[in-house]
């Protein structure tokens, strides 16, 4: 499997974290993926970033006027790095026709829940910390829009019917086998595929 390149770092910060060697932008916005995607962001604070990124305050103030500030670098580096690299990528990658890629995503989703470093869905998260009337809760939702139209895409290429509909059953079938693997069922995503195939039928 190929994990997703959520460890962009070489450069070991004072309390062990490992971080990128880049300009300081790019090392506050390295520390905070591991941090954030790790811990959530309400459990991370300014002073704690400022360390592991090993940038002076004033340094962190001239590249984001505020925490929410780097929680939206964080998603947009989010989007970037875990869907389109990780999870679409992935799923490209394993399966020959757009409809074995779709299936892969469950695929790759299963590999996911078996890493130790398995924390579920950022964007998620975040929408459920903040709420949806929060800028961090409604750019999380525009993230997880960006997710169903990937699935879209993919359903458009398989030429299946009514592929907006189906892109928002199937984002119901991979969040929830996301929050089932966080309960702690490590088979989810088989359960979600089982469900997935007759979804596919269905749109044909």
């Amino acid at each position: 499997m190929t994990a997703p390149p959520d460890r962009l770092a070489v450069r070991p910060a004072p309390n062990g974290l490992a971080v990128s060697a880049a300009d300081p932008r790019q090392r506050i916005v390295d520390t905070a993926y591991e941090l954030f995607a790790r811990r959530g962001i309400r459990d991370v604070g300014v002073n704690e970033l400022i360390t592991a990124a090993g940038v002076a305050k004033a340094t962190f103030y001239r590249h984001f006027a505020s925490k929410d500030e780097l929680v939206l670098a964080f998603l947009e580096q989010r989007d970037r790095v875990w869907t389109v690299d990780f999870v679409v990528g992935e799923a490209r990658r394993r399966g020959e026709t757009p409809v074995d890629q779709l299936l892969a995503i469950f695929d790759v989703f299963g590999d996911w829940f078996r890493r130790d470093d398995f924390e579920a869905c950022s964007f998620i998260n975040i929408l459920l910390e903040m709420g949806p009337k929060h800028r961090l809760g409604h750019a999380s939702i525009d993230y997880l829009a960006k997710i169903r139209g990937h699935v879209r895409q993919l359903a458009e290429e398989a030429g299946l019917r009514d592929t907006e509909n189906f892109a928002r059953s199937w984002h119901i079938l991979m969040k929830g086998c996301i929050i089932s693997a966080a309960e702690g069922d490590l088979d989810a995503s088989k359960r979600a595929q089982r469900m997935a195939k007759c979804l596919i039928e269905e749109h044909r």
